[in-house]
């Protein structure tokens, strides 16, 4: 039965938000040795989504879309059984909607929401 998180992924993983990933990823590895594990990077060479191992944990990262006064540095992305349940969920205990549960290229099924302080929540169900 495949899982609902990939293997050797913890349930739970911080999400940096970060102005240049590239540099990012360079300082986690020089400074915790860290394995990048995954590099989704846009045409123009924006980091959209990477993944590196610290010791026995994942820690995730994206840039930022834009410099808001409401910028986030971090955000909590959280494997889960059932992606779409646990969003729906979500919106029926007050959360807004930041993108919908939709199946993504790595492999993962995910959403994102905000809570009622403004956190970010990223949902996901690994596909297999």
């Amino acid at each position: 039965m495949a899982s609902h998180k990939p293997t050797a992924h913890n349930a739970v993983s911080p999400y940096l938000l970060v102005h240049d990933g590239l540099a990012m990823l360079d300082f986690l590895v020089a400074t915790f040795a860290a394995e990048v594990l995954y590099k989704m990077a846009e045409p123009e060479g924006r980091i959209k989504h990477a993944e590196v191992r610290i010791d026995d944990s994942v820690v995730m990262l994206g840039e930022r879309p834009s410099d808001d006064e409401d910028e986030v540095r971090c955000a909590t992305h959280v494997y889960v059984p059932d992606v779409d349940a646990c969003y729906a969920r979500a919106l029926a205990a007050g959360a807004v909607s930041i993108s919908a549960p939709k199946d993504q290229p790595y492999g993962d099924r995910s959403a994102g929401v905000r809570d009622h302080e403004g956190n970010i929540w990223w949902l996901g169900t690994h596909l297999g």
